[in-house]
């Protein structure tokens, strides 16, 4: 094994096998051979995609976590006035007499239904899975692009036009739709329910069947290159986990998100038409409408066939990036690895039979609600297992606690934390006190929204000298990290004990229940923990972009010594991501302290005694 000794020394290695930096005619889209439009705009780089969603991503995530902000400062503090945002709210924010400004009821519900449906859709599925799918899966196994340039270019633009149409509707002088992210009929389906039922409504079911196209192209793409581009040597069992969980994720997102695209149609039928898919017997004003035969439930049931692989949609890549991360900055293999594969599959499998565990409370058999809550259940097994994996990775390594480890590290106590209160949640018979209180608030933001951003993150930190060529502030970045970590324990742990004692989610004020009047100091705590958590987020935005141009240069391409196939590329790849030939693959993605060698990068050949990682290989 002496002459294993070298092989950390990638660049050295890089140039013997000819994988130069010197970019080649060929590479079309170079930016110092083309405009800044065709390079920057119209890119089919999967790399500048992946930009393009990020940045993309980052500006929707301000404007969604802005609007939590307003609508908290009404819970915390009702009897204050917002007048000060009279310039920015307009019609929105009401002034009495005596100067007192307070937030219209209706744009309350309006808040509330654009702040999740914006972070669900545009922030957590389009901004982490559209950034770090477009950015790795060539990178990470070996393709020059990914299997449709185009079409990638394509699924970028419909995500775009669907972020301009949600943008347009929160100028409506209606005001935009306001009857909760979950769309429920009959609010979603008459127009003439409520102001925010009108056409804000329209432009959201629009902007969302757009954004539907735009994962089923993105999908077909990601899993036609993990299928038909893997580089030679690159076997399944080869690949990061991080491949793997995007690939799953492109399956679920292929498989669920036109169900929910068939609802909205049935929406927009019901709505324009006069069909009745999810309406009967409804009474308006007094006067019965002709609408017979249809059922809201039906509509749930469309929902949620989406909604719960969409809580995978939105952490598996998470997962699959905080993978990566502990193992490179823990310095050792990843715990497990085929343990870890099979519990991505199981949870992609699982992910479409629990669907129902949102609806115990609609009035289902409760023999159904029994199989729900058995699989609901089981699907915390390879949940359980990737955590016992994670945690086992880290024991006992060399551990660097930079900005992206300790946000992987948060990515997996948030997980736990969130998760463990999902085994509540999971139980219908005690799901009938918490349901629609802020128990499940706290719950699904723990588990989905902040460990989804932790994954996010960690990813950003970790890759960021590869997307940019430069260093985000480690500074800053730790400051992001705790900040972010102790702030959002104090935002929504609070929030599980007053959703015990029954508080209900989305009440605009609780001024009339004595019973909740002695909550009135936890939620202003909770208002000024969120307030604080959002400053520490236009912190991070302010690292990023100011590292963009004035970060620390990248001088190697390999800067935290990892083994996986993105960092033989050059600092500053072209399209085409590897100039000479691209390199094979001898070995698994996580040969790190192997044979008293700090890291042994994939394409580095097997010698003679060698023995085969942790994958079998």
């Amino acid at each position: 094994m002496a002459e294993l000794i070298t092989t950390y020394d990638t660049d050295a290695i890089i140039a013997e096998k000819g994988y130069d930096d010197h970019f080649h005619e060929h590479h079309h889209g170079d930016k110092y051979q083309s405009g800044f439009i065709h390079h920057y705009i119209f890119s089919m780089d999967h790399k500048i995609i992946a930009r393009q969603f990020l940045i993309t991503g980052i500006f929707w995530a301000i404007i969604g976590a802005a609007m939590s902000i307003i609508f908290r400062l009404q819970l915390g503090f009702p009897e204050e006035s917002l007048a000060w945002l009279k310039p920015l709210l307009g019609k929105w924010i009401v002034v009495d007499e005596a100067g007192i400004g307070t937030l219209a009821p209706e744009f309350y519900y309006a808040l509330v239904t654009m702040h999740g449906t914006i972070l669900v859709f545009f922030v957590l599925t389009a901004g982490l899975s559209g950034t770090f799918s477009n950015l790795l899966i060539p990178l990470q196994i070996g393709a020059r692009d990914m299997a449709s340039p185009f079409l990638n270019m394509l699924s970028y633009w419909f995500f775009f036009m669907a972020g301009v149409v949600m943008f347009y509707s929160l100028f409506l002088s209606t005001g935009p739709f306001s009857g909760g992210w979950t769309a429920y009929p009959p609010l979603s389906a008459l127009p003439q329910a409520s102001t925010g039922s009108g056409t804000g409504m329209t432009l959201w079911l629009v902007s969302l069947t757009l954004f539907v196209v735009s994962v089923l192209l993105g999908g077909i793409n990601y899993i036609t290159t993990v299928l038909n581009l893997r580089t030679q040597g690159m076997s399944l069992w080869r690949m990061p986990l991080t491949i793997w969980a995007f690939f799953v994720t492109a399956i679920l997102g292929l498989l669920s998100f036109p169900v929910l695209a068939s609802g909205f149609f049935m929406l927009i039928f019901d709505r324009s038409l006069g069909t009745s898919f999810f309406l009967s017997d409804i009474f308006i004003n007094g006067q019965a409408l002709d609408r017979v035969g249809g059922t809201p439930i039906l509509y749930q049931h469309l929902f949620w066939f989406l909604g719960h692989p969409e809580v995978y949609i939105i952490i598996l890549p998470a997962m699959g990036i905080s993978s990566e991360v502990l193992s490179v900055h823990a310095r050792k293999p990843i715990f497990g690895y085929k343990a870890m594969v099979l519990s991505i599959l199981a949870i992609g499998f699982l992910s479409f039979i629990v669907w129902a565990h949102h609806m115990f409370m609609s009035g289902v058999n409760p023999f159904i609600s029994n199989f729900f809550v058995i699989f609901t259940l089981i699907i915390a097994v390879p949940s359980a297992i990737k955590v016992f994996n994670w945690i086992t990775t880290l024991w006992g390594g060399n551990i660097r606690l930079n900005s992206a480890m300790l946000f992987a590290i948060g990515f997996v106590s948030m997980f736990i934390s969130g998760g463990l209160t999902g085994i509540f949640l999971g139980n219908s018979a005690i799901d009938i006190q918490l349901h629609d209180t802020y128990f499940v608030v706290a719950h699904f933001h723990i588990v989905m929204g902040i460990a989804a951003f932790f994954g996010m993150f960690a990813g950003i930190y970790h890759w960021y000298p590869k997307m940019f060529g430069r260093f985000m502030s480690e500074t800053m970045g730790r400051i992001h990290f705790w900040g972010t970590l102790i702030g959002a324990y104090a935002i929504f742990w609070p929030m599980h004990y007053i959703g015990m004692a029954g508080v209900p989610r989305r009440y605009y004020s609780f001024d009339t229940f004595d019973a909740f009047s002695h909550f009135d100091d936890m939620n202003k705590f909770i208002t000024i923990a969120a307030i604080v958590v959002f400053a520490l987020q236009l912190l991070f935005v302010l690292n990023f972009f100011y590292s963009i141009w004035k970060g620390k240069v990248v001088k190697s391409r390999n800067p935290w010594g990892a083994t996986t196939l993105e960092w033989s590329t050059p600092i500053d790849p072209g399209h085409g991501n590897w100039p000479g030939k691209i390199p094979s693959v001898h070995r698994w993605a996580y040969d790190y302290g192997k044979d008293g060698i700090e890291f042994v990068p994939q394409y580095i050949p097997m010698v003679e005694g060698e023995e085969a990682g942790d994958a079998g290989h």
